[in-house]
């Protein structure tokens, strides 16, 4: 009977510290799992398409420096609503004008000078610099050299065109042939692989896509609105070109 009673105390004990809590300790749970690692063959491939670009973006703005803030700004604004007004001549809507940047800057100088016998330098402010930069949207691409010398005419030595670059209005078809072509391209490629292997080749298991594609802009520099007044800007955006990577992970059995 002692013996079954000390059988009994040593198990309580027993429960009693692998309970949660008991001196500090927390409990333990484990589950069966597969240590085996899961496997597989892991491919990229990369597919192209060409397009004639639709659209032109052009983005240009108004550079004003004068002796006092309120004199750059008054010719500043002056000068882009003549701007803005040779857009919408040439068929650019509202919605296709933007203000991508605004600002006032002091312009400064460096003087110096001779106090009590010592020369010492400083900066003064000698104007100020009022900056309005928009980008305009071309959807009639044959426009653009027009718009430009318009835009230049408009806001005459004020003017500065910054860059253009091209793109195509819907580019879903393109992108579809890109990707398709990329998927072909990581088939091959993994195809290959498990042949070199000598491995069979599972299904695919998980698959990603990326399209790092943007426009290229053309940058000009700040044009004067005298220079080529007598013939037209030259304005040709050729052919571009979108790409689409894929990456495949296909199963290993």
């Amino acid at each position: 009977m002692r013996k079954l009673l000390v059988l009994v105390m040593v198990g309580m004990l027993f429960l009693a510290g692998c309970a949660p809590g008991a001196q500090g300790q927390q409990p333990v749970y484990t589950t069966a799992s597969n240590s085996a690692q899961q496997t597989g063959l892991v491919v990229s491939g990369e597919g192209w398409a060409s397009y004639i670009p639709d659209v032109a973006i052009l983005r240009l703005g108004i550079d004003s420096q004068e002796t006092t803030v309120a004199l750059a700004q008054q010719n500043a604004a002056a000068a882009m609503a003549k701007v803005v007004a040779a857009l919408k001549a040439k068929g650019v809507a509202d919605k296709d004008i933007q203000t991508q940047q605004f600002s006032i800057q002091p312009i400064t100088q460096w003087v110096e000078e001779v106090v009590s016998g010592l020369k010492r330098g400083r900066q003064i402010i000698v104007g100020y610099q009022v900056t309005n930069t928009v980008q305009a949207k071309l959807r009639q691409i044959d426009q653009a050299g027009s718009a430009i010398d318009a835009v230049a005419e408009a806001g005459g030595d004020l003017t500065r065109i910054d860059s253009i670059s091209f793109t195509k209005e819907d580019t879903t078809q393109d992108k579809n042939a890109a990707r398709a072509a990329a998927v072909r391209d990581a088939q091959a490629k993994a195809q290959q692989i498990a042949g070199l292997m000598g491995i069979t080749l599972g299904k695919p298991i998980y698959i990603t896509e990326s399209s790092p594609f943007a426009p290229t802009p053309i940058y000009y520099p700040g044009r004067d609105a005298a220079q080529g007044a007598s013939a037209p800007t030259p304005i040709l955006p050729g052919e571009q070109e979108l790409t689409v990577t894929v990456q495949i992970v296909y199963g290993i059995p």
